[in-house]
């Protein structure tokens, strides 16, 4: 092992135990919380309908409960200004904007290779339907 490794991001996960990233990853990986990083990290601060509109397709309930995970998470910060109604907004945190090039190099890569994905899963399909048109068991 060269002093590299011993200070590679791999050899700080072996150290740190098993499954190191798993929590993070499970905030930042799920479909949700990705769609609304990379939309707070294109706007700014959104107010919560704007961003529910701008994600499309996400309950009021599942919005909120992936901003509270991001905000837990020191990702998003929410901001109350008065008034009346008063004004709720949400912003990536600077621990969030660093996570913006990732994530939009994720969903650039997935932009590019959607049909060839999208191939792929038409192609295992077929060869794993019987004739029947029933999905087989596998093994």
């Amino acid at each position: 092992m060269t002093a590299n490794d011993a200070d590679s991001p791999e050899a700080a996960a072996r150290r740190a135990g098993p499954c190191p990233v798993r929590e993070v990853l499970d905030r930042i990986g799920d479909k949700w919380s990705v769609l609304v990083i990379l939309n707070l990290g294109e706007r700014g601060q959104t107010r919560f309908n704007e961003l529910q509109r701008a994600v499309g397709g996400i309950s009021k309930r599942m919005l909120s409960k992936s901003l509270q995970g991001l905000e837990r998470d020191g990702l998003a910060a929410r901001t109350v200004q008065a008034g009346r109604p008063p004004a709720v907004g949400y912003a990536l945190t600077d621990l969030g904007q660093s996570l913006r090039e990732p994530i939009a190099a994720l969903a650039s890569w997935a932009t590019v290779h959607r049909e060839a994905v999208a191939g792929a899963r038409r192609a295992y399909d077929e060869a794993h339907t019987d004739a029947s048109g029933a999905a087989g068991c596998g093994g």
